[in-house]
């Protein structure tokens, strides 16, 4: 590196470190959301350019001359040689799902500080680091899914336990995707209609790369952003006709049928036609739109009105009950370190990946661009008035049904807030009612609106509102069909131990089957979400955030595990340490949310509580149907924390043993790479 790199490349460190520690620091007046944009991007500048590089070529060894399993395997339906901006394209919006967008506006109930600090920290030094090296070990490995790995590189049990808990997992991630995308679009026809024009938008993206213009992704995002924009506008004019309207306004109940409809059609369909495409469509859209709120958020330089730390700290928040510690890290779940990032990582990507190289920029660089999603979505939910954000999250069941009974709770709590300013609020950006829309998107596109407009009136703030809800639902419906699809692989690879054609991805009835209870699963609990009378969220969301860091340990054992067995333990600490830390966290919250004593908290302690009601009376009659469905949903998600709790104790013992076995000398290492075969295939 030449003199004038070393000084550009320490003047952005000293500029991020010197934002971050302004951030960190700073009390008394407001801050400007300008210094947390800085601090972030330059941070993830010097993390890309320098610890990405390190991992790549010292610890991982990327090879472009070794073929990769879409080169070797290409079967023209899941293992497809694909340009490398579309395979970024469809892994960044493979991941970024719901966590990134939902789980920093939940965390922004203990104040902006501590969620920001964990959010750029660990998306460094933990999310991609686990990204990129799951995605290398599967590209090594014929694209072979976390299980499998586990299987061969760890132990049968630890291979079975893996599999077991990845599905299980993938169903509760999937589940409460669905439900930020229902409590979003409920009762709203532009937001609907909007949402319900990008599949067919996709598919058309996908005949025209394949058949009309071969490969051209560029010409096709374009085609396919102005459609999505032109859907943006239409829907204004749908919401404002009485005749169309009913047509596209549909209740909790009947979207969530729609969306497992849609997760089954996109899992069995070939993946060029919805899932490319549309990971294309999303990335086009959602890169530009984050680009566009950073350029906002420099333009207007809008004031963080939530303090850096709130009352809730303690533990009492209406949003979801617990701690800094652990819940903090949690909650935020996607936008510092996923473990669902990890199925996709050794699901659809590595099948569709033509050089080893491009895992760095595909791997290490989509979680980055990830984690300062999840910035933006901070700072969309901090520039709110306190009181308003309180009003949007908080669920009606804690703060109340009427507008009157809402406000008068939150001001009690010191965040002013009036049924005229959230019915101002709703009439800008075109809805009946933004009281009790729990699942942060309603929020965050609030927020987004309120950025957005600051340059542009008042006027353009219901188009923005709803750009937004269709830019956080195409983050979330990837999700859907990617999670899905990733789970038939998953489950295929289960049954296929019992008959073997139902093993083979490319039997159609075997897919079919497989996606039919992939979708069953997810549903079940998705429609248990939607009946919650507390919203969902606000029990599901906490067990969305441990179960997906549990898949994260899961992951990282596996990584791990297959760093000592390429001979390179000097550096296990890249995915050790966030292991720790990991395992640490995530336990705690674990034995908290199945054995905490206080019923905010604990869900057997929910349950004990409401059954005590019912005991006593004190439960209306035409209220008890819904209070037992309560109770059994708490105990069905305690028992579901504690398998996933027990499943990753298992994987860690079995890794543990293997570790002490190997650096002892006492176990044969075999690491399970397939055979080098040479690329014929130009980058």
């Amino acid at each position: 590196m030449n003199f004038a790199k070393k000084i550009f490349w320490l003047l952005v460190a000293a500029l991020g470190a010197g934002a971050l520690g302004f951030v960190a620091i700073a009390r008394g007046e407001p801050i400007n959301a300008v210094w947390l944009v800085v601090a972030s991007a330059c941070i993830y500048a010097i993390g890309y350019r320098f610890y990405s590089r390190f991992l790549a070529y010292r610890v991982l060894q990327l090879d472009d001359g070794r073929a990769t399993p879409a080169e070797r395997l290409e079967d023209g339906r899941d293992f497809v040689p694909t340009n490398k901006w579309v395979v970024f394209g469809h892994h960044f919006s493979a991941i970024a799902g719901p966590g990134p967008l939902v789980g920093p506006i939940l965390a922004a109930q203990f104040g902006y500080l501590p969620g920001t600090l964990w959010i750029i920290i660990g998306g460094v030094l933990g999310g991609a680091v686990q990204d990129f090296v799951v995605l290398f070990s599967s590209v090594r490995r014929d694209g072979k899914s976390l299980g499998q790995m586990a299987k061969e590189e760890i132990s049968g049990l630890a291979g079975f336990a893996a599999l077991f808990g990845v599905l299980s997992i993938l169903t509760i991630v999937i589940a409460v995707t669905g439900l930020v995308v229902v409590n979003a679009l409920k009762a709203s026809p532009w937001g609907f209609f909007t949402i319900a024009m990008t599949v067919p938008i996709a598919i058309l993206m996908g005949i025209y790369m394949r058949f009309l213009r071969v490969g051209r992704a560029i010409e096709a995002s374009l085609l396919g952003f102005v459609l999505v924009m032109a859907s943006v506008v239409g829907g204004r004019y749908i919401s404002e006709s009485h005749l169309l309207a009913p047509y596209f306004t549909y209740s909790a109940i009947g979207l969530a049928w729609m969306l497992v409809l849609y997760g089954f059609t996109a899992s069995v369909i070939p993946v060029w036609l919805l899932l490319a495409p549309r990971g294309v469509l999303s990335t086009f859209v959602k890169l530009g739109t984050i680009l566009l709120l950073a350029g906002g958020i420099l333009a207007v330089r809008p004031t963080m009105l939530m303090p850096p730390l709130t009352r809730f700290i303690d533990g009492t928040g209406p949003i979801f009950a617990g701690k800094i510690f652990p819940f903090c890290f949690i909650t935020i779940a996607c936008g510092a370190l996923s473990g669902f990032h990890s199925l996709i990582s050794s699901g659809t990507t590595p099948k569709m990946l033509s050089k080893e190289g491009q895992a760095r920029m595909v791997g290490y660089g989509s979680m980055l661009v990830e984690s300062f999603v999840a910035v933006m979505a901070m700072i969309a939910a901090c520039v709110l008035k306190p009181g308003i954000y309180f009003a949007v999250n908080s669920p009606a069941g804690i703060v109340g049904r009427l507008p009157q009974q809402a406000v008068a709770t939150i001001s009690g709590w010191g965040f002013p807030v009036t049924a005229q300013d959230m019915s101002d609020l709703a009439t800008k950006v075109g809805e009946v009612t933004l009281f009790n829309r729990t699942g942060g998107a309603p929020s965050l596109a609030v927020g987004m609106a309120h950025i957005f407009s600051g340059s542009l009136g008042g006027a353009a703030m219901g188009i923005w509102y709803h750009f937004a809800i269709m830019f956080e639902a195409l983050f979330i419906l990837t999700i859907l069909d990617a999670g899905t699809r990733v789970g038939r692989f998953l489950l295929q690879d289960l049954m296929g131990h019992f008959w073997k054609p139902l093993g083979k991805t490319s039997w159609y009835p075997g897919i079919i089957l497989s996606s039919a209870i992939m979708v069953t699963a997810w549903g079940y609990f998705l429609f248990q979400g939607v009946m919650d009378p507390l919203g969902g969220i606000n029990s599901l969301w906490p067990l969305f955030g441990i179960s997906n860091q549990l898949l994260a340990a899961i992951a990282l054992c596996v990584c791990t595990t297959i760093l000592i067995k390429m001979g390179k333990s000097r550096y296990i600490l890249v995915t050790l340490a966030p292991l720790v830390w990991l395992v640490s966290a995530t336990m705690t919250a674990s034995a908290q949310k199945i054995w905490a004593p206080d019923p905010a908290l604990g869900f057997l302690a929910h349950a004990r509580y409401l059954a005590e009601q019912i005991a006593a009376g004190t439960i209306a009659a035409d209220k008890i149907a819904d209070t037992q469905r309560l109770i059994f949903n708490d105990r069905l998600d305690a028992m579901v924390t504690l398998v996933f709790a027990t499943v990753v104790l298992v994987i860690l013992v079995e890794s543990g043993r293997n570790w002490w076995l190997y650096s002892s000398g006492r176990k044969r290492v075999v690491l399970s790479e397939s055979p080098v075969e040479l690329s014929r295939l130009i980058a």
